[in-house]
């Protein structure tokens, strides 16, 4: 007789992950780069969430499209998309979707658990003990106990099985004195939504859409109006909807809604527009999201809650540890049904560029090793529409993972982090995260060295800020064949040489198929692809390492000698255009 109880696996780990869109994504990646053995649950088949091939959005962030100049993030995310365009020329979201998965699948302190959503939570008082998911492929539980646990599943889904604080709606103006917020608290969000992608055929391509398909007869039925679904490629984000429901028990009634107005909009505009019809006569449709995107649902209470005035003040927190950009994008709750009460769709609340946001926004109030990243952390209703975007979850998936590694391996909960604020912010800009007002200090072997360069000042290497900031390049201009480097006073031990490259960050890198034609196909003309490091040994300059393919900015090589000096030489870049160079150091 078989035994009926299903399968169970035991993990022991240092930090848990829950969720693997782009924000737990670079949590995980982050963590394990920092020494922890890390348990990755991600409960769909692909890694990236919104930005999968499941959902194709695009991930916006600080830089709005590249409309804020040189504000793109970097860090994780700008490795991550530096390899898309390498590998992906053709802007296909499947080898994205493995560009992200071998991202996670080469990093030796990395266990995933696709396909497998987390069930259950074992408490110990204030403290996670274990988590439990299933994994629907091979229909077994996964028992992860762990030092500390980080959601960043987005409907953050810890929060009901262990009692952490949180928050599902909009906040009264007078809670927070928000200007934007509603004058009365009230459950609704912003919706989540259904793209289609359309493709251009040389023959007419007829439609009939299915007999369930919502029917718009007048373009005044949709968002916008007439003029307003002209873009066949890659749909409309206005076919939204669940800000009036619960966004996360409802989903299924909502995809469904969803589904039939997304094919009335692409029968309106193959059949009924006046305008689209010509026009959309040669276009088929290509691909429909049978999974909605979502923007907003829980968000949990951390130690500190960001609010509106925290964002238009610029962020300037001490303990700042990610930033954003976005403007505060709050869709209105009826969504797609906005426009049967003269709703505008969102509005775009200004937000400075780049605002800070502090550590104290990524961990529980009253869960001691619970953290989060991503749109579920502690943000009002009012701040989370602008930190919700994805980029910006990034910014704060890597600084979760990074202070989840170095927590562990200090025995502390991530709010005992805050007597090392200035070490966990020193260790994300040396791994190439901007903080901004937060400048990169280098060791003693490194600033008591002399700096010399083929040509010009090399001086700007050393100020501690690795990107344009307005009019300051904070760089040094490199032309094809020049080098750059550091001699010591004597001979040092140096274990690894760093330098920070010139990956164009302001031009538009992000895949996308809302975006113009002016995005990067290939790795940007100004990034150096051949380099060579030559190290100082007995009074000699010899070849310690060389690349002829290098498509990263964050350059890191290791050295393990006793040497005088080591040289960096850009021998040619992608696209034959002159470089920069933001910073070198060693350790």
């Amino acid at each position: 007789m078989s035994d009926s109880k299903f399968r169970q696996i035991e993990h022991e780990a240092d930090a848990c992950v829950v969720g693997g869109g782009m924000a737990g994504l670079c949590a995980a990646i982050a963590a394990a780069r920092g020494g922890a053995k890390v348990v990755l649950f991600q409960d769909r088949p692909v890694f990236g969430g919104n930005a999968s091939s499941e959902c194709r959005v695009h991930i916006c962030g600080a830089d709005v499209h590249n409309r804020n100049k040189n504000m793109r993030e970097t860090g994780i995310l700008e490795e991550i998309r530096l390899d898309n365009l390498r590998r992906n020329p053709n802007r296909n979201f499947s080898v994205w979707d493995t560009v992200l998965y071998e991202k996670v699948l080469l990093e030796k302190n990395i266990t995933s658990l696709l396909n497998c959503s987390i069930n259950a939570a074992e408490m110990s008082g204030r403290t996670i003990a274990s988590v439990t998911g299933w994994q629907l492929t091979t229909q077994t539980l996964h028992r992860v106990r762990a030092k500390i646990f980080a959601d960043c599943s987005g409907d953050g889904v810890l929060a009901p099985l262990t009692g952490a604080m949180f928050r599902m709606g909009r906040e009264a103006r007078s809670e927070y004195n928000e200007s934007i917020a509603p004058e009365q608290a009230d459950n609704l969000t912003m919706g989540m939504t259904v793209l289609f992608q359309g493709r251009l055929c040389e023959t007419p391509q007829p439609f009939e859409p299915p007999p369930w398909a919502l029917r718009f007869d007048r373009c005044e039925d949709i968002p916008y109006g007439r003029g307003g679904h002209g873009y066949f490629t890659m749909g409309y984000w206005w076919i939204e909807l669940g800000g009036q429901d619960d966004a996360i028990h409802d989903a299924e009634r909502l995809r469904d809604e969803l589904l039939a107005t997304t094919y009335g909009v692409w029968d309106h505009i193959k059949n009924r527009c006046p305008d689209c019809r010509q026009k959309a006569a040669n276009w088929a449709l290509e691909w429909m999201q049978f999974l909605p995107a979502k923007r907003e649902s829980r968000r949990y209470v951390g130690a500190h809650v960001l609010n509106q005035n925290d964002i238009e003040a610029g962020g300037k927190f001490d303990d700042m540890v990610a930033y954003g950009g976005w403007s505060m994008d709050d869709h209105h709750p009826a969504g797609f049904r906005a426009v049967k009460v003269g709703g505008k769709p969102t509005i775009f609340h200004p937000a400075p560029c780049p605002y800070g946001i502090p550590y104290r926004c990524l961990y529980s109030r009253n869960i001691d090793n619970l953290m989060f990243a991503g749109r579920c952390h502690s943000a009002t209703h009012s701040a989370m529409s602008s930190t919700r975007v994805m980029g910006t979850g990034c910014s704060m998936g890597q600084a979760v993972g990074a202070a989840a590694a170095m927590a562990a391996k200090m025995g502390l909960a991530p709010a005992g982090l805050l007597d090392h604020i200035d070490r966990l912010q020193q260790t994300l800009i040396r791994d190439d995260c901007y903080l901004p007002a937060v400048k990169q200090r280098f060791g003693p072997v490194t600033t008591s060295a002399e700096l010399f360069a083929s040509c010009g000042d090399p001086s700007a290497l050393l100020d501690g800020v690795n990107r344009p900031v307005g009019q300051d390049e904070h760089a040094w201009h490199c032309p094809q064949g020049g080098h750059v480097g550091l001699k010591f006073a004597q001979p040092r031990r140096i274990e690894t040489f760093s330098a920070i490259l010139d990956s164009a960050l302001h031009k538009i890198v992000q895949l996308s198929y809302h975006q113009p034609d002016d995005q990067l196909t290939a790795p940007p003309g100004e990034l150096p692809r051949g380099l060579r490091l030559d190290v100082l040994e007995d009074g000699n300059w010899r070849e310690h390492w060389r690349i002829a393919d290098n498509h990263q900015r964050l350059l890191r090589m290791p050295v393990g000698k006793t040497i005088g000096g080591v040289r960096l030489t850009v021998e040619a870049t992608w696209g034959d255009l002159p470089t920069r160079i933001f910073a070198i150091y060693v350790d």
